[in-house]
């Protein structure tokens, strides 16, 4: 069975026709209503009416994390204030976030496509969705709530956090959809065996698991430890939120809602576009998003495209699992983490030099960060209390900074490599491929 059928099952050439229609109304929209993309087309020297085809796309100009975020708060907005009903926005790692804007029609599509999403999943309205994503700012949450309610399954709005709780009411309440973070997911099934929980006491059938990169063997265990099927969600606020693409069971590819998201992939250097198949960097432009609408967004993240008709009947162009990105952003347990804020974190306190490294690992299922950071002389003691204060100190400021609890040790002045290059701040040691 399949949510939408018609739009999910659609002939490529039909699917391609609507594409265009809708990509030719975005950027007529985005034109006369949006000033950033007003001069930025001015300044390409293209217009609307310059759209004739498909291809045409590549005529215009891509847009960044940075254009987004130089028009804080309200400056991509393509409607009246009064006709935006929500708002969501990125975690601002490195200065002011992006806003993203929603009308009551974005919402609706919103909702649609979690809904695709969920039925993907093996949901039903039947269903109890134990949505442990964070509520809020952040789009996770409130974007599986959209499509649950859509969808008209039974959505317990639990939130992130609160482990035990999180165990008790999927026991009373015998969830039968999880959606978190992979690697809490894995958190909860290592609390679960160590309460002695029995899987024959769930009633858990799959879980819908994005918001950080996850390998086939964290799938595997998943599968195992808590005896469901483990689908990848991929979404981003810029764009919409989750459920942008999603995984079928087929587990072959997540499935883009292409009659609402138009994906390319790019060289990040020469930034021409490449083929189906080629990997590289994925670009989104938004096709009936109205309160927002987004041009040719670089995502960062790389993957590959395909057009091929799915085993599962889905006609709609499938990306490849993310497996990095083009920029230095982290993303740990679900959070994105800039290097920088952790400098600024650091050079905020008395004593400590300019040198650290950042060391990320993944001993078992849960990311770790150790952040060595060297001491001066002054601070620097043969006494453990006193050193272990200095760290605790200092995992507080870091943990305020970037809302991730770390551990903190301190080296000795000069005792970190350097290089006369660009230093090397981050090793993370995750294996993150596929």
């Amino acid at each position: 069975m399949v949510w939408n059928e018609k739009a999910e099952c659609m002939d490529r050439e039909e699917k391609e026709k609507l594409q265009l229609e809708r990509l030719k109304d975005t950027v007529k929209k985005a034109y006369e209503n949006v000033e950033f993309y007003k001069k930025r087309f001015d300044e390409a020297g293209v217009k609307p009416e310059d759209i004739q085809k498909l291809k045409d796309i590549e005529k215009l100009p891509f847009t960044t994390k940075a254009d987004l975020r130089d028009a804080y708060p309200f400056g991509m907005f393509a409607v009246p204030e009064e006709d935006i009903i929500e708002i969501h926005t990125t975690s601002g790692t490195t200065g002011k976030p992006t806003v993203s804007g929603y009308t009551k029609k974005d919402i609706d599509i919103w909702g649609e496509i979690i809904a695709r999403a969920i039925d993907m999943s093996l949901g039903t309205k039947k269903d109890r969705i134990q949505n442990c994503y964070g509520y809020g700012l952040f789009t996770g949450g409130l974007g599986i709530h959209h499509g649950g309610h859509k969808l008209g399954a039974t959505v317990i709005p639990i939130s992130a956090g609160n482990t035990k709780r999180q165990i008790e009411i999927m026991q009373d309440f015998q969830s039968t959809i999880l959606t978190c973070t992979p690697s809490y997911a894995l958190y909860l099934s290592e609390i679960l065996e160590k309460e002695g929980v029995n899987l024959e006491d769930l009633n858990l059938k799959s879980g819908i698991f994005g918001a950080e990169m996850w390998t086939e063997e964290m799938r595997n265990e998943l599968e195992k430890r808590l005896g469901i099927v483990a689908l990848n969600i991929y979404g981003l606020t810029e764009i919409m939120g989750p459920g942008v693409s999603n995984e079928c069971t087929q587990k072959k590819g997540l499935h883009i809602s292409d009659d609402h998201f138009y994906p390319e992939i790019i060289d990040s250097d020469s930034k021409k576009t490449l083929n189906d198949g080629e990997k590289g960097e994925l670009v989104l432009t938004t096709l009936t998003r109205e309160g927002m609408p987004v041009i040719r967004f670089r995502t960062k993240d790389i993957t590959s495209l395909n057009k091929e008709k799915c085993d599962c009947g889905r006609t709609t162009v499938r990306m490849s699992r993310i497996t990095g990105r083009t920029d230095d952003m982290l993303k740990i347990r679900g959070v994105i983490v800039f290097p920088s804020q952790i400098e600024r974190a650091l050079l905020k306190m008395e004593g400590l030099t300019p040198n650290y490294q950042i060391i990320i690992t993944r001993p078992e299922y849960l990311d770790e960060i150790e952040v060595q950071v060297e001491a001066s002389p002054s601070i620097f003691s043969d006494e453990m209390k006193e050193m272990e204060d200095i760290e605790n100190k200092i995992a507080k400021h870091i943990h305020t900074e970037i809302g991730l609890r770390v551990n903190v040790r301190l080296v000795e002045s000069e005792s970190l490599p350097r290089s006369e290059g660009k230093a090397i701040r981050v090793l993370d040691k995750r294996n993150l491929m596929e």
